[in-house]
This record gives C-alpha cells, sequence and structure tokens, in this order.
C-alpha cells in the first residue's frame, strides 16, 4: 500500500473500470490501482467525478488535496475513531495541570533534542563558530527544561531553542542561492522555507491521519495552544519528526543538487486568487483588505514532483525503534508513537516516550 501524488493545474480524476484515472489532457493520463493505494494527495485543480468519489469511499482511501501552493486545503478520512471513552479520557487530561506539563514537557524534548543532534553535526561539518555557540546555548536549555514550572515555561525554552537551531540551520547549506535567512511562513519568503513549509504540512498530515486512526483527538493539544479549528495535538506529535522528515531532507535537496534554482517561483497573493491562503500572515500595515496582496517563494510544480519522491524513500527508510527491540520505518513509528500516547491517556502507560534521533 502506498502514497499516491496527483499534481495538475487542471486535471479531471475519474473512474475506469475498477481503477481511477488521472486525465491532464488528450495525451496525458495516469492509473491509479486503488487496491495498491493507502492515501491519495492531490495538489492543484483537479477536478473529481461522482464515480470516483464513491471508488474512494468504497476503497477508504484517505485523500488529501493540496492547492498549487503545497497549502493544504481539506481531505476526504475514512479512518475517524469512534472510541468516545478514549476521547473523553482527553477531554478530563487537559484539565489535569500536571499531565499537561509533562505531555509539554515531553513533547518539547523530543523537538529539541533531535534539533540539538543536526545542530551537533552542522558543527562537525562546517567548523562555524556561531554554531558552537548555539549549541552550547540549546544544550543549557535541555537542562533547563526538566525543571520548567508551567507549560508557558516550556513553551519559552522551545521557542528560545528553535531561535538557536534556526540561527545554525542557515550554514548547512552550501549553495550560495539557498536562501535562508530565518523561519518564515504563510508564505515563505525564501526557497529553503519553500521546501521546509511543503514537507511541513506532508509530515502534518501523515501525523494527524495516525492518530485518527488510533481513535486520538487531533484537536486537543497540550504544548500548542487550543484554538479554534487548529489539529493541536497533530501539531505537538509532529514536532518530534520534523529535523529526520524534513530539514535533514532539505539540506541533502540543495547540497547534492537536486533542487535547482529554477525549481522556484516567486507568487503574489491576494484576496482575489482561489488559492489565497487562508491563514496568511499579514504585515500590521498591509491589513486593510482591499490591500492585501504579499508575496512569496514556492516550489514549481517540477520542484514538488522532485521533493516528493525523496520524502516518501525518508518514510521507508528503517532504524531501529528501542520501543519495540526491532527495525521500523518512519510510516511504522509514526503509528507506533500514536500508539503509545493511546496508551498514555488510557492510564496503561504512566510517561510519553518522545521519538528521539542518534
Amino acid at each position: 500500500m502506498s502514497t499516491i501524488y496527483l499534481i495538475a493545474n487542471k486535471g479531471r480524476l475519474g473512474k475506469k473500470g475498477q481503477t481511477l484515472s488521472l486525465q491532464i489532457d488528450e495525451n496525458t493520463s495516469k492509473v491509479i490501482f486503488p487496491y495498491r493505494t493507502e492515501q491519495l494527495v492531490l495538489i492543484g485543480n483537479i477536478d473529481i467525478t461522482t464515480p470516483a468519489l464513491k471508488m474512494l469511499m468504497h476503497h477508504r482511501i484517505n485523500t488529501v488535496f493540496l492547492n498549487k501552493n503545497g497549502k493544504f486545503n481539506g481531505k476526504l478520512i475514512f479512518n475517524k475513531g469512534k472510541n468516545v471513552f478514549l476521547r473523553q479520557k482527553q477531554f478530563k487530561l487537559i484539565e489535569k495541570p500536571e499531565f499537561v506539563l509533562n505531555m509539554a514537557k515531553a513533547i518539547a524534548l523530543g523537538k529539541i533534542h533531535n534539533q540539538f543532534v543536526f545542530m551537533q553535526r552542522i558543527r562537525r561539518e562546517r567548523k562555524v563558530p556561531e554554531v558552537t555557540e548555539q549549541v552550547q546555548r540549546v544544550k543549557d536549555i535541555l537542562e533547563k527544561l526538566p525543571n520548567a514550572a508551567t507549560v508557558d515555561s516550556v513553551r519559552g525554552l522551545e521557542g528560545a531553542a528553535a531561535k538557536s537551531y534556526f540561527s545554525s540551520l542557515k550554514h548547512a547549506f552550501v549553495p550560495d542561492w539557498a536562501q535562508f535567512p530565518g523561519r518564515s511562513m504563510n508564505p515563505p519568503k525564501s526557497n529553503v522555507n519553500a521546501v521546509l513549509s511543503f514537507l511541513y504540512t506532508l509530515i502534518l498530515n501523515r501525523v494527524e491521519a495516525a492518530l485518527e486512526t488510533v481513535g486520538l483527538d487531533p484537536y486537543i493539544g497540550f504544548l500548542h495552544t487550543m484554538e479554534y479549528g487548529k489539529t493541536s495535538l497533530a501539531f505537538d506529535m509532529m514536532e518530534e519528526y520534523r529535523v529526520p522528515l524534513s530539514d535533514t531532507i532539505t539540506v541533502s535537496l540543495f547540497n547534492l543538487g537536486i533542487l535547482k534554482e529554477d525549481d522556484f517561483r516567486e507568487v503574489y497573493f491576494s484576496p482575489e486568487d482561489d488559492e489565497f491562503p487562508l491563514d496568511i500572515d499579514l504585515p500590521e500595515e498591509n491589513q486593510n483588505f482591499a490591500q492585501r496582496k504579499i508575496s512569496g517563494i514556492l516550489l514549481t510544480q517540477e520542484g514538488l514532483r522532485k521533493v516528493i519522491p525523496h520524502f516518501e524513500k525518508k518514510l521507508e527508510s528503517k532504524l531501529m525503534y528501542n520501543p519495540a527491540e526491532k527495525r521500523l520505518n518512519y510510516k511504522q513509528i509514526i503509528f507506533a508513537q500514536a500508539r503509545h500516547l493511546k496508551r498514555v491517556i488510557n492510564g496503561e502507560e504512566t510517561i510519553y516516550k518522545p521519538f528521539m534521533v542518534k
């Protein structure tokens, strides 16, 4: 079973016998076999016929819709958990400050540890004094984290670690044209940020699907604040995968020459554009609706086609997963961690242990 990505500026997904067929133009089509498909990711303006939609429902194929800019639009999901009692426990636990604090610490620990490991690798390879200084700062943060008394304190430490991490990450890139002045999003302001944002979107969808499959409510978070419509728990649980499943891949794509300068495009967003990101960050001086226009750097279709295979290949790579005492690939680890969290919520285990790279 695999994830199939369909990318098209204008396409039509229909049913053809016992298969799905993406028709892009008179001479270009792609056949998808439902029994081999675990998930479908549609990127761009792709229409779906009613028979095709019925086939997706019949085979229970979760389908994710991203706009042509790689931004999440919505999804069809068929493995949503029905365990109301598990979700009831989530709601009760969110009212227990000690439990929330311990969960926030665990989530932050996984993220910061993985950042720290990658920063050490950058320090060894680049030998930049600034990175050495930032590594020490993050090491100090890791030592302070267990003693944090409030969730806000944990968030503060996590934010400080992220600042040091991104100050170091810019030194990992070899090509001069790989631009990373700092983390930016909604929309990304540089080519490196464009890749990071796209990969983070793919990771978030994977993590959210795993949480829903095991019956957890992805909206009830611990480290991330709960907001209307925000899958806070999915954002929490994706933190431990950002470095191994996005950041390291991004560095390799630039440094190995897989991505080229012409794999990116500058885009100007406006309310009239149907691809206008709903959660775009507008500067204060540009809040007037009539003046809403902002530029960003995004991957081209060819760039997306280069990034996706490397992400999928990484998901299939195996490494030792200590809790199971065997080698698992990243797809299996994401589900294993979701089940681990479920056991913690159920009281079968006392402490959540994040996935940490070596």
